[in-house]
């Protein structure tokens, strides 16, 4: 391989979601890198191939690392030379030889209610525009703790599918008020959050309007919005790209609410949710575990050099309180 014009190979799943997220982390790199020679490389994982069954099965929520296993087999093996993971995907532990190597500028982090335009109020607060006793469809335990603590009276039932298959659901009930969805996601799918309430895209059926979650009433899963770069270690060449396309806020800000993460089992199958921001010299964290049916709620500023920490030291302060 030629030190002028490498060739890097970028493993990714085959939804299209992960393949708009690939092509964009490549054309990033192509733009930080242009001698360098980069393609895709589509790989199926246990994830993919068992949600078939999960349908079957929609209570029962498919554990942390089965979207990653086969991805990471193929760093290991060097059949591909860095990965693009939804960063909310990627275990806080990772394999030996294996490490998180960038997180490039995350985008907007709100989740966002999609529903019919015509079954809403013009109520000016989120909360009161939604109607006694709607439903609305999620099957995240993080969404569905985080409504129910707001609105205890709305029924929050199971959906599955991709984003066009839950718009499509979502059109065609005459029973569900609305359903939530990552605005990032959304975003990268090239459906967009009009500035008339109103989303537009390919697979978007008509009428139907957005209006987002307020965010310390929504919290976003650990990682939501971040495209995690997983590399593996002691490779200068990998290591000179993702210095290339980090974004330094990003990653503090991810860093942090992984440790809370991390710090509370990793694969915890509770409703957790972090959201660390940077603003004005300090890192604020917000957090939310609901554990053994007590919700935890905390607020910590802190400096950068102290992101890792303070998701340790909340994380331990709701053990604390919910054990």
């Amino acid at each position: 391989m030629s030190r002028s014009q490498p060739t890097i190979k970028i493993a990714t799943r085959g939804s299209a979601l992960a393949m708009a997220q690939a092509n964009y982390i490549m054309d990033l790199c192509q733009s930080k890198m242009p001698g360098w020679v980069f393609q895709i490389e589509v790989i199926k994982t246990t994830g993919d191939k068992l949600q078939t069954a999960s349908l079957a099965n929609p209570d029962k929520s498919l554990p942390k690392g089965l979207f990653t296993k086969e991805i990471e087999e193929a760093l290991l093996n060097k059949s591909a030379d860095l990965a693009v993971h939804s960063l909310k995907d990627l275990p806080t532990e990772l394999p030996e030889g294996l490490k998180l190597g960038a997180v490039p500028n995350r985008e907007d982090v709100s989740d966002v209610l999609i529903y019919k335009g015509n079954q809403v109020s013009s109520a000016d607060d989120f909360w009161d525009m939604i109607p006694e006793g709607a439903t609305i469809a999620s099957s995240s335990l993080r969404r569905k703790s985080q409504i129910k603590q707001k609105r205890p009276d709305i029924e929050v039932v199971e959906i599955r599918g991709n984003v066009g298959t839950r718009l499509k659901k979502l059109y065609q009930s005459d029973s569900l008020f609305g359903t939530v969805l990552a605005a990032a996601g959304l975003k990268r799918l090239g459906i967009n959050l009009n500035t008339n309430g109103f989303i537009e895209g390919a697979e978007v059926p008509d009428s139907l309007k957005y209006a987002r979650f307020p965010l310390l009433d929504m919290l976003p899963c650990v990682g939501q919005a971040a495209i995690g770069i997983e590399i593996r270690e002691n490779d200068p060449l990998l290591e000179e790209l993702c210095i290339a396309i980090n974004d330094s806020i990003s990653w503090f800000e991810v860093h942090a609410e992984r440790s809370f993460l991390r710090e509370l089992g990793g694969g915890c199958q509770s409703p957790i949710a972090a959201l660390a921001r940077y603003e004005e010299g300090e890192l604020e964290l917000s957090v939310m575990a609901d554990i053994n049916s007590f919700v935890f709620r905390s607020v910590r500023k802190v400096s950068l050099c102290e992101a890792e920490a303070v998701g340790t030291r909340l994380a331990n302060e709701a053990k604390s309180q919910t054990n």
